[in-house]
């Protein structure tokens, strides 16, 4: 354990001193640059190397600082969970990094590179803290320092008053989710008389079904707000576009993944067997957060709220993993319910990957072309081939197309529902091919909205004089996206051999180990688990679109070479030429799922004409389009103004007067010395 600990605390060190040198380097914006963010990829990879180690270690380890208290202890406890998702921070934190060596580059002398360097070391240093903290007040701790770090990278560019607005949101809805676990932690605390989380182990099954109730309702509200499930989501599509886009690819790939993190440990450490509704609730909310993520994603034509609304669905599609655990878990059904959790977990890792890619890609694409909105892109691949290519990887894989990384965590989610229907005989079953009927039409709908996003963003003709002028992102961005699409290609491809990682973490959460029943043909395709479950290889699947790729090639090298070829004007209905104006829109592109979907967007529409001198010629048309934000102007905008209307009505207790604070003061001793009386 000595190694392992070395190295965790190696890391910790590394992003410490990337912080210390973001301050120092105020004055040095490029030293700062390189040196701050050399530290945090050495940290990173400090990190990769610790977690692994920390998954297959032969039991947990532990590691303190040396101060604090027995009750407020500053330890952290490397076991197979957290090193799962230390891993996955510090994959994405390299490749972060690396990232960021090229993005940060154009800001020198324009921002305070010095200030983003820190915050950057300050949010990776956090985060590891969270998923390794052991007892709650540490995890608290490190918890709201990872919130401030977070706004104040995404109140980055303050002058704008959008990200003001966003940061701010973020900030509540934090300190909202923050309250709740604050809460739930004392309740967990006053039953095991301690703050440790080894405390903590299966406490929630020894108490009254009220205080069960209020510890999962408390725990899953306050770990939603960070991982943005619907409807406590509203923070998460107007923080992410404002952030720096190498901060947006880490907000969306880990960030909310804290949220998860904190439903993993609640659900499968903190309770033993849990009650049926548990799970069914994190069912219900994970299918309404998946459904309703992708259709708002649809009709975004800003690129980095359209994938912003996505990692939504994906947080929806990960508690569906979640949710039937739980279900398979409380009915008894322990191989079920590791499947289902090996699913969630497995789309937590995958979802980062691709998500961090994709929020690169948008990056890159706004660090060239200098605009967010799709309507002003358009040819970008032949200007942006590497971006394109990336991005398009990213697409394939978010999308569930075989044979990359998100296609198998979706098919193991597909698997354990259809499983779930023969796994009782009550009406619980019925919810399980509900369940997978939406996924489907959530992958659907997925395809489609990112069929738009590549397609109206990098084909086609540039519709703006920016789009014209891109250019390619430079090498350290291309290699940062580079490194995540090559582990969309790994995941995928070598999924049964990384199935193994997860073992530790289901042997100790449900008693079962499921890598070698996920694995068949010398683990080349990968199975169900369970007697009437199917089997698929990527890999075969990926051998297949190669030879169908070959295909056409050799033709062409034995037949085409010689072949006569004839070049014409394409086509254009008997205009003088083809231009942007005659392109597909984004618009035009989400006109039928607004219509068919309306009762969800509410949309309005406003057409204005502008003429000269006859109304049946117009000289210009202007047509605006817009969908209700439906939650929060029904949900949060009439609470916001309950509260505001209370706050207007106690403004008369603070009237000023020193006679009616003398009066306060003397009911609350009169009160105080009658309750003590009678204690």
């Amino acid at each position: 354990m000595f190694s392992l600990n070395v190295l965790f605390s190696g890391g910790l060190i590394a992003y410490a001193a990337g912080a210390a040198a973001g301050l120092a380097g105020f004055r040095a914006p490029r030293a700062a640059r390189v040196i701050a963010f050399s530290l945090a990829l050495a940290g990173a990879l400090l990190e990769i190397v610790a977690a692994a180690l920390a998954i297959f270690a032969p039991a947990t380890s532990t590691w303190s600082l040396p101060f604090g208290g027995a009750l407020f202890s500053w330890t952290v406890r490397l076991n197979p969970l957290s090193g799962f998702f230390n891993l996955t921070l510090g994959v994405l934190a390299a490749a972060a990094s690396i990232y960021s060596f090229g993005y940060v580059r154009h800001m020198e002398g324009k921002r305070n590179v010095g200030s983003l360097a820190f915050f950057y070391n300050l949010l990776l240093l956090s985060l590891t803290l969270v998923f390794t903290a052991a007892n709650a007040f540490f995890f608290l701790v490190a918890w709201e320092v990872m919130a401030l770090s977070a706004y104040c990278l995404i109140s980055f560019e303050h002058e704008k008053a959008p990200t003001r607005r966003a940061g701010m949101v973020f900030l509540i809805m934090s300190h909202a989710g923050t309250g709740l676990l604050l809460i739930g932690f004392l309740l967990l605390a006053r039953a095991s008389g301690s703050l440790e989380f080894s405390s903590f182990h299966q406490l929630a099954s020894t108490m009254s079904p009220r205080e069960q109730a209020a510890v999962f309702l408390l725990f899953f509200a306050g770990f939603g707000v960070k991982a943005g499930v619907i409807p406590l989501h509203v923070w998460l599509p107007a923080a992410h576009p404002v952030a720096p886009s190498n901060i947006s690819g880490l907000m969306s790939g880990i960030v909310i993944k804290t949220g998860i993190y904190g439903m993993a440990l609640v659900f499968f450490d903190f309770f033993g067997l849990p009650p049926v509704w548990t799970g069914m609730v994190v069912l219900a909310v994970g299918v309404v957060s998946a459904l309703l993520g992708v259709l708002y994603a649809l009709v975004e034509h800003d690129l980095k709220r359209l994938l912003a609304y996505h990692s939504i669905e994906n947080i929806g599609i990960i508690l569906i993993g979640f949710g039937a655990a739980l279900v398979f878990r409380a009915l008894g059904k322990p191989e079920l319910a590791a499947l289902a959790f090996i699913a969630g977990l497995y789309h937590t890792l995958n979802h980062a990957i691709f998500k961090c890619l994709l929020f690169f890609g948008a990056g890159s694409v706004l660090h060239s072309a200098r605009t967010r909105n799709m309507e002003e892109m358009g040819g970008l691949i032949r200007r942006m081939p590497v971006t394109a290519a990336c991005f398009l990887l990213g697409a394939i894989a978010i999308s569930g197309l075989p044979p990359l990384n998100g296609f198998v965590s979706e098919w193991l989610t597909y698997q354990a529902l259809l499983a779930g229907f023969g796994s009782s005989q009550d009406l619980t079953r019925v919810a399980f091919p509900i369940a997978g009927a939406l996924l489907s039409l959530t992958a659907a709908l997925a395809a489609a909205c990112f069929v738009k996003a590549f397609g109206i963003s990098f084909l086609a003709l540039p519709r703006s004089d920016q789009a014209a002028e891109a250019h390619e992102a430079p090498f350290s961005m291309q290699l940062g996206m580079g490194i995540l699409a090559a582990c969309c290609v790994a995941l995928g491809l070598g999924a049964t051999w990384f199935l193994k990682v997860f073992d530790p973490i289901t042997g100790a959460a449900l008693g079962v180990r499921m890598s070698a029943r996920l694995a068949a043909g010398n683990g080349f395709a990968l199975a169900a688990g369970t007697a009437h479950g199917g089997t698929v290889s990527t890999v075969g699947i990926a051998a297949v679109l190669v030879l169908l790729s070959a295909l056409p090639a050799m033709l062409w090298f034995v037949w085409g070479r010689s072949a006569r070829r004839v070049q014409g004007p394409t086509w254009d209905c008997g205009l003088p030429g083809l231009t942007a104006a005659n392109e597909y829109t984004a618009t035009g592109f989400s006109k039928p799922f607004r219509m068919v979907f309306a009762a969800l967007y509410r949309p309005k529409r406003e057409i204005q004409h502008e003429y000269e001198v006859s109304p049946y010629y117009p000289t210009a048309v202007r047509f605006e389009s817009e969908i209700e934000a439906a939650f929060e102007k029904r949900f949060y905008k009439p609470f916001q103004e309950a509260l505001m209307g209370m706050a207007r009505r106690m403004r008369s207790v603070q009237a000023g007067s020193i006679h009616a604070y003398l009066a306060y003061i003397f009911v609350a001793l009169i009160l105080l010395l009658l309750f003590g009386a009678r204690g």
